[in-house]
């Protein structure tokens, strides 16, 4: 699989997560430029950093999600190959 497919797959379903709410994690915000805005918050006595969806984060997400047939069909291609 092209790297730059993965990351994108990836990214765009830390995006899922984050559009069901807030979360916390180091590199959540590393490679989402734009897409994420952090904040703190005090939690059990220790200061942690929450992560959440900005419009842009959320734009591209409904982007990626139009191409859901052609995600699929890529989806089926590969299962194909793979059972041969």
């Amino acid at each position: 699989m092209e790297p730059q497919f993965k990351r994108g797959f990836l990214e765009m379903c830390v995006l899922a997560t984050l559009a069901h709410g807030d979360s916390y994690g180091y590199q959540i915000i590393k490679d989402a430029q734009g897409s994420l805005s952090e904040y703190a918050q005090e939690h059990g006595g220790r200061t942690r950093k929450y992560y959440t969806i900005t419009e842009q984060g959320r734009r591209q997400l409904a982007e990626f999600a139009q191409e859901e047939q052609a995600i699929q069909e890529i989806l089926a291609y590969v299962l194909k190959g793979a059972a041969k």
